[in-house]
């Protein structure tokens, strides 16, 4: 199979009133990369697929009443789309501040070890960025969080 259609186990499709604007700002602000876009006759998107790092995100217009873009719904969301960076995450907030993305939650470490920034694109989407930058057991993060955790490899 081509490494072009060689998709990851779980991805994400996010829902746009003008998804064409979403793949040009997604690329500016955030460093996504379009893999596949598939218009139709009337130049309607009818797929698209954008890369970050061994994940994908589909960007997909609102075409019918179960997909809605948070714009056309005060701004709610119902879900996050979260992505992990190896690296830069300060460097890739100031990036998306630059384009124009809202940051809804600034840079900061968290007990687990990862630093995390949240930011709302053009039409809502509210997206979170992480970057581990200390090991951290699960001894130390119940510790410093005072929370029970299970689970933690």
């Amino acid at each position: 199979m081509s490494e072009a259609f060689r998709r990851p186990s779980l991805g994400a499709a996010v829902y746009y009133d003008d998804p064409f604007a979403a793949l040009d700002w997604l690329e500016k602000a955030f460093g996504f990369k379009r893999q596949l876009v598939v218009t139709d006759d009337d130049g309607q998107l009818g797929h698209s697929e954008m890369r970050f790092g061994d994940s994908y995100v589909m960007v997909c217009r609102a075409w019918n009443e179960d997909m809605s873009s948070p714009a056309s719904l005060g701004g709610k969301n119902t879900q996050s789309v979260h992505v992990q960076l190896r690296e830069g995450i300060d460097a890739h907030c100031a990036r998306a501040r630059a384009a124009g993305a809202v940051i809804t939650r600034e840079p900061a470490d968290q007990f687990y070890g990862d630093r995390v920034y949240a930011a709302r694109d053009p039409e809502g989407h509210v997206w979170s960025f992480g970057q581990t930058v200390r090991e951290v057991t699960r001894e130390e993060a119940e510790k410093v969080s005072g929370l029970k955790i299970e689970g933690w490899v």
